[in-house]
């Protein structure tokens, strides 16, 4: 006949085997445990029927050790504390600001908006290394081992765990020499005379809506230029190829510097809502901070 074999026993019994043994009195190891006696005297008895050798001698006295007891006592005593170990691990990365964090974000949006923002975060929590992956594409968060991505417009995957983080604006500008060539546009409807940018990542980029309070404008557009990239569409802009919608921190410098200028003031883009985007409501604390931090920074972009 092959051999009986012995079923291991769950760690939670050898938990509730270290406790007893420990104190050799259900009563003692009840109270520092604060396991009730008759659990932990049933989960012991089961145990030791599982695995068919005894480990402790019962009296009405006392409660003593077998020598498979004792043995059995030293292996899981180094089981109990690898597990505890292995729990502060855990612990140490849920509540603690440490580890590596890796964010996936649109280019312009990171360069600009995002990357001072890691500057400050970094000098904050020295112990955090982040790893920013900027690219056109939207990542895949689990087989790229993404912990965070930063997305803008609706987000249509309910899969995903999305926390809003705020709102991007976007204005129109156009370069000093555009406007000397072809005049500033007064009213919106003045658009459909002049040469606007066209952003090829919307799905109608020839379609611009455009509000100022109350009211709301839908208006078709035109340009020869056409671009997926938001920095090129500044470029193509300074250049004096047409009107371009861009969120002002894009626009910024060069509004400083005077090769774009801000046109119909009073309107723009509805604001895009921008968020943040995981695989799980259950993340390490330096992932945790970090999309607190983006919350307290980006509100109306």
């Amino acid at each position: 006949m092959p051999a009986q074999s012995i079923a291991p026993a769950d760690l939670q019994d050898i938990t509730f085997f270290v406790e007893v043994a420990r104190a050799l009195s259900f009563t003692r190891a009840s109270k520092a445990s604060g396991i009730p006696i008759a659990t932990l005297s049933r989960r012991i008895s089961q145990m030791e029927k599982r695995v068919g050798v005894r480990l402790f001698q019962r009296t009405t006295r006392r409660l003593a050790l077998t020598e498979l007891g004792k043995r059995y006592l030293e292996r899981c005593e180094r089981i109990v504390q690898d597990a505890a170990a292995a729990q502060e691990v855990l612990k140490d990365a849920a509540e603690r600001l440490t580890g590596h964090l890796r964010i996936s974000m649109p280019v312009d949006f990171g360069q600009t908006l995002i990357a001072p923002i890691i500057d400050e975060f970094a000098r904050l929590h020295p112990e955090v290394t982040i790893d920013a992956d900027l690219s056109s594409r939207r990542a895949d968060l689990t087989d790229e081992n993404v912990d965070l991505a930063i997305r803008l417009g609706e987000i249509k995957d309910h899969s995903l765990v999305v926390r809003r983080l705020g709102d991007a604006t976007r204005k129109l500008y156009a370069s000093p020499t555009y406007l000397a060539r072809l005049g500033e546009p007064r009213h919106p409807k003045d658009l459909s005379e002049h040469d606007c940018i066209l952003e090829t990542t919307i799905a109608k980029p020839s379609v611009w809506r455009l509000i100022s309070g109350n009211s709301r404008l839908e208006l078709k557009v035109h340009g020869r230029l056409s671009t997926n990239n938001i920095s090129m569409m500044l470029r193509f802009c300074e250049q004096g190829h047409g009107i371009a919608a861009l969120s002002p921190p894009i626009a910024r410098e060069s509004c400083d510097n005077g090769a774009v200028r801000q046109v119909l003031a009073n309107w723009a883009f509805p604001p895009m809502p921008v968020h943040a985007v995981m695989t799980s409501r259950l993340m390490p604390a330096r992932v945790r901070a970090f999309v607190d931090f983006l919350t307290s920074r980006l509100t109306v972009i």
